[in-house]
């Protein structure tokens, strides 16, 4: 697969196709689903919860976290994630946009 030519798209279709890629994994959405649940903070109860070793549940808090979805922060020796409220804000604007500004009216 090429190289994709994001110069061609304006900064939200690219921010929004990157939360998309994001968002394109189960497991990202099972961690979502359970940090929305919990409202607090979570740490290594993940693991338990969603069934995946610890490395990989790590990999995909990195990629939610460096998307802007979610927050960390330290507690002693270990990070307590939790849904990071501008991120998650942003992500739902972009979406309603592209949602709502269709207007469906053939086929």
């Amino acid at each position: 697969m090429g190289i994709t030519r994001t110069d061609l798209f304006t900064p939200a279709q690219n921010r929004l196709a990157a939360l998309a890629k994001v968002l394109g994994h189960p497991a990202r959405i099972a961690i979502l689903q359970c940090l929305v649940k919990r409202g607090t903070c979570v740490n290594g109860s993940l693991v338990t919860e969603i069934g995946l070793a610890q490395a990989t549940i790590s990999q995909h808090l990195k990629e939610l976290k460096q998307s802007g979805l979610i927050q960390g922060t330290i507690e002693g020796t270990s990070i307590c994630y939790c849904i990071d409220p501008k991120g998650w804000e942003a992500l739902k604007k972009d979406l309603d946009k592209l949602l709502t500004s269709v207007n469906i009216t053939c086929c």
